[in-house]
Formats: structure tokens, sequence, C-alpha cells
């Protein structure tokens, strides 16, 4: 898996052991993504299938990309396509991802790398794969995640964070048994390089077969782990966790997770995501490329899509 590594974990700092009084976090429910297509056809998991919004505050859905291996000439990514009110998380473990906007954003993000959209009061956006790689094929893999913004942040400026692999916060579990990447928010006093309107925290973990992580994590945000490849278990009930599923965790100090012992060849390690936020608890109002607070307000955004308002698609 590219996203990046450390040779010798023992040579970071460690995520500190819970406290005396501590709470772990308990399973309240475990789901299991369903596969479908998006875009021009590119194969995704819907992580978050089957979870409340309320219990998703504030994030909208999540997706994970591949993981696939096209043949040369198959590599697919989206059109053009509008979105307002929200943000968009792209995080690339394999593969390479161009990503363009009406407003001159945009960029590449490769192995480990994340883009951070606001799109905020309105964008055309479009990601797909370079022409070299359509021509040659190669691994795709990653995740997309939406992340709500309150009302008062609904209608600002587009903008864009360029998140590099070598930016993001490194950090191993007690018993250097496990890589954590924070990628936006605070674990145990250790920031990610993520800003975000809403405050959440966003890492990727990779456990050794055996290994087991008790990530501290805010009191005050929720939790879900959305497992990568690999099998393991959450919560100190052990409840089972494997590829492709989601565990949303009740209230606590910290997320305990675990991986077997024994893995398939295929997937040498567990590799999970693990996020929550303070949720915003607002109406939401959610149609296709458009999270809003109202039905009028979903309305209005598609006239000012049709209209043109959103900004043109540039020549070429």
């Amino acid at each position: 898996m590219p996203a990046i590594t450390v040779d010798d974990l023992t040579t970071l700092s460690r995520v500190r052991a819970p406290g005396l009084g501590d709470q772990p976090r308990p399973v309240r429910q475990v789901t299991t993504a369903p596969q479908g297509y998006e875009g021009e056809g590119f194969p995704v998991r819907r992580a978050f299938a089957g979870i409340e919004l309320r219990d998703l505050d504030p994030f909208i859905m999540m997706d994970q990309m591949g993981e696939v291996e096209y043949a040369p000439g198959e590599p697919k990514g989206t059109p053009w396509h509008p979105h307002r009110g929200f943000e968009t998380v792209t995080y690339m473990i394999d593969g390479v991802f161009d990503h363009q906007d009406s407003h001159g954003g945009g960029g590449t993000i490769t192995n480990g790398d994340t883009q951070w959209m606001t799109a905020g009061a309105g964008l055309l956006h479009i990601e797909a794969p370079p022409e070299w790689l359509v021509q040659s094929g190669g691994l795709f893999h990653g995740i997309q995640l939406w992340v709500n913004l309150p009302r008062s942040d609904k209608l600002i400026a587009p903008r864009y964070q360029d998140i590099r692999s070598g930016e993001v916060r490194l950090l191993t579990s007690a018993d250097a048994g496990a890589l954590v990447r924070v990628i936006a928010g605070d674990v145990a006093g250790h920031a990610g390089p993520g800003s975000t309107h809403s405050p959440m925290s966003l890492v990727h973990l990779t456990l050794e077969p055996g290994a087991r992580v008790d990530l501290p994590w805010d009191v005050d945000f929720n939790a879900l782990v959305y497992v990568l490849n690999g099998a393991g278990s959450v919560g100190v009930e052990g409840r089972p966790l494997r590829a492709g599923q989601t565990a949303l965790l009740g209230a606590g100090d910290y997320v305990s997770i675990a991986a077997d012992s024994t893995q398939e060849s295929r997937s040498p390690r567990l590799d999970v995501v693990v996020l929550g936020g303070r949720p915003i608890r607002e109406p939401i109002a959610w149609a296709g490329p458009f999270v809003m607070n109202s039905k009028s307000e979903v309305l209005s955004a598609y006239e000012d899509f049709q209209k043109g308002r959103f900004g043109h698609i540039p020549a070429g």
C-alpha cells in the first residue's frame, strides 16, 4: 500500500495509553457496505449505507473507491458535475487522480495525498485519471468523504487544500504495532495538517497482525471505523470487523481496534479509517450534489446551476 509508511515505527511518537477512568467506546452498530459504480463506471463501496444521517453528522457519506487493478484503457473518473453546501475529502491510497474545477482550482493527488475541496457557494468539478494512466492501466484505491458545512458556511467561497503525504502527522501505538496517520483533527495532542470548518478528525491506521491500538478520541465527537482491508475487531467487546464493514461507536474516551493474528496474503495487515466530528445538529436537505438546510435552498442551487452561476467548464 503506497500510502505513506515508516520502516521503523519505534522512531515515532507514541499514542498514550488510556488513563485511569477513561471509558472505551462501545459498538452500537456494524454495517456492510454495498458495492456499486460511480461517475463513468469506477467501482465503489458505500461505506455508510444503513447508518442514519443523525448518527453520521457532520458527515454525509463516504465511498471507498476501488480497490481495483485497471487494464490499459479501463481507468475511469467522473464527468463535470456541480457541488454546493459541503466539502469533499479525497484521500488517494494507490494510483493517481486529477481534479479540476470551474474556478481554476484543482490539482493532482497520488499515493497518500489528500485533496480537501470546500465547494461552499458552488462550483463545477471533474475528477479523472490522467491520460497516461488511462493508457497504461494500474492500481486505483482511495476514499472520498463528504463533510457537511454549517449553515453559516454554506455559501462561502470555494477553496482547496492540497495535503501531501509528507505532511501527514505520523504516530504509533503504545506497543509500536500500528502506524497512525493523522490527516485532520487532533489525536492526543498531535494535530494533522487538514483545516476543517466542522471540528472533526480523520485518521488512517495500519495494524500489524495481532496488534492493538487504543486511540484517544474527543468526547464531543461521534466515532466511526471503516475497514479498507484485512480483518480484526473493534471495541473492548471484540466485535469482529472485516473489509467493507463500518462500526458506529457510542460515547467514550477512546476507540479500541485490534488486528486478527492471521491475515490473508493479499491483505497482510489491517487497514482502517477512523473518523468522527462534532455534530452540527442542523436540518439537512440533500439532493444529489447539493447539501443544504431546506428544500427551497436545494431548488435554488439547481436553478443557479442551470443558469450558469457555478462557473463554466474551461475550454479544452
